[in-house]
């Protein structure tokens, strides 16, 4: 397999804050920043209650919001996120913390990762705890004030945002041929970013890098997941392992796990 991304570096966090509404499609990346924050700001005042019901402090919803854009792809508890927006003096429980959270999904905000449930040959315990993503990353960046200078400044948050980038492109992907996306994490500590299952059973994982420095620590993670976690007598060999990049090339390495950068999914 061989391919070229079109997309630099620069072009990959333009994207990433302008956000996939086709509205934005052809507005500058700033100009869709503050479209997203206008759409933010309409949310907390007024979209939250009109459409669920929900009773709601627009403050409180602020700072849970930017708190989730910090814990973007992670798996932070809901008591971390209510310890979170209550650093700032206004506290809030984990049950009003839940019932906003609950909201957002409802307005179609949070798209959360669920867990895979799978069936394991080796003693490790499966994780619960679905990850937290907006339906669309720009969100997050919208919500902390990030635009495209800020992002491609900071590649520790950015890995984070291009995770979620490629998550939301992958879910998209899947659900056309009716399939669907989870994450993994067991208690020895491996995580797999994106489990892709499809309605056949088929199945594939998908390690996210942004750059090219961590690509033999993801291939040995997949590897990992196939060899020694999964019970593949129940559940099957994966139909691909893949670490999706910003980089430039794709290509397979010797173990025949595919690097593919994001820019090439469709291709």
């Amino acid at each position: 397999m061989s391919a070229k991304s079109a997309m630099t570096y620069r072009e990959l966090a333009e994207t990433a804050v302008t956000g996939g509404w086709p509205a934005l499609l052809d507005v500058s990346p700033r100009q869709a920043v503050s479209f997203n924050r206008s759409y933010l700001d309409d949310l907390y005042s007024s979209a939250i209650p009109l459409a669920t019901g929900v009773r709601h402090d627009p403050v409180r919803m602020r700072r849970l919001v930017e708190s989730v854009a910090r814990n973007i792809s992670s798996e932070t508890t809901i008591e971390g996120l209510a310890k979170d927006v209550s650093a700032d003096g206004g506290a809030i429980d984990t049950g009003t913390a839940r019932r906003y959270l609950d909201a957002l999904s409802r307005v179609f905000v949070l798209d959360e990762l669920p867990a895979w449930s799978v069936a394991l040959r080796s003693k490790s315990r499966l994780r619960s705890s679905a990850k937290l993503h907006f339906a669309d990353p720009a969100l997050a960046c919208a919500a902390l004030g990030v635009n495209a200078d800020r992002l491609a400044n900071d590649p520790g948050f950015f890995g984070q945002v291009f995770e979620s980038m490629v998550t939301r492109d992958l879910r998209s992907l899947a659900q056309a041929r009716f399939g669907r996306a989870y994450h993994y994490r067991d208690n020895t500590g491996l995580e797999i970013d994106i489990i892709l299952e499809f309605e056949d059973r088929t199945w594939g994982a998908i390690e996210v890098k942004l750059g090219s420095s961590r690509i033999s620590e993801a291939e040995k993670s997949l590897l990992t997941l196939r060899n020694a976690r999964i019970d593949l007598e129940r559940v099957g060999s994966p139909a691909f392992l893949a670490i999706i990049t910003g980089t430039e090339y794709a290509y397979t390495l010797e173990s025949g796990v595919h690097v593919v950068p994001l820019a090439c999914l469709a291709a």
